[in-house]
């Protein structure tokens, strides 16, 4: 069954997210809006909005979920080689919309357009002014050649998108991010749906209700993780 969102009350809630069980791919609800307080009230639930241009808004549980802990983050011997040749210089939060934008630009070989519209530029951007979505930076120069963008809420992270204009500079963003994370106490990244790259960097996929248990607990967490601390970090 698909459930219909209220469009007007973005405190209206959510169905549980038990209840994607009916669609084979974790499809829940369409409609609502994409204000910083339903995104927000979206991912304390386990769920994130993903669509086309032309689509209404489409929120999203799927079966299995994948998750990243820091912990099982694996750096391969040529990654970790790439690290330590100082190529690239790492900041956070200093070009939001830069990194956003070139996520929903660049070509990808597994898709055909992109699902970050307009709309989600913009709502993405209103959830970064008030410091819940954060970005990671990769920089060769002046030149961004890499990064990624997602969400915090308590002591979860919940992963949207990723880019790379050279080798291994997304893989690096997500390296410097995981560092950043475990030294603040974050639970997990959530990576949302599987692929070989996840895999082959340490995530695992987890069971829909196994993943919502951990969700009520992450989210009811108060974790500070300085986002400004330190602005740039060379990769070495």
């Amino acid at each position: 069954m698909l459930f219909s969102l209220d469009d007007t009350d973005p405190d209206s809630p959510f169905p549980p997210a038990t209840m994607a069980e009916t669609d084979p791919d974790g499809l829940l609800a369409v409609g609502g809006d994409l204000s910083v307080k339903r995104l927000l009230n979206a991912y304390r639930s386990g769920i994130f909005p993903w669509f086309s241009q032309h689509q209404p808004i489409l929120w999203w549980s799927p079966d299995p979920r994948t998750l990243l802990f820091p912990e099982n983050m694996h750096v391969s011997r040529s990654l970790a080689k790439t690290l330590r040749r100082g190529l690239f210089r790492v900041t956070f939060d200093t070009a939001f919309a830069e990194v956003i934008e070139a996520c929903a630009t660049i070509p990808r070989n597994d898709q055909d357009g992109t699902w970050i519209t307009p709309r989600m530029i913009e709502a993405y951007k209103a959830l970064h002014r008030e410091g819940h979505a954060h970005s990671v930076e990769v920089w060769r120069g002046t030149e961004l050649v890499g990064g990624l963008y997602g969400v915090a809420v308590g002591a979860a992270f919940y992963g949207e998108s990723m880019f790379s204009r050279a080798t291994d500079a997304s893989k690096i963003a997500l390296v410097k991010l995981v560092d950043k994370l475990a030294a603040a106490g974050i639970a997990f990244i959530d990576c949302q749906v599987v692929t070989g790259h996840l895999l082959r960097l340490g995530a695992e996929t987890v069971e829909r209700a196994a993943f919502l248990a951990l969700n009520r607990q992450a989210v009811c967490k108060s974790v500070k993780i300085g986002w400004k601390e330190s602005e740039a970090s060379e990769t070495r």
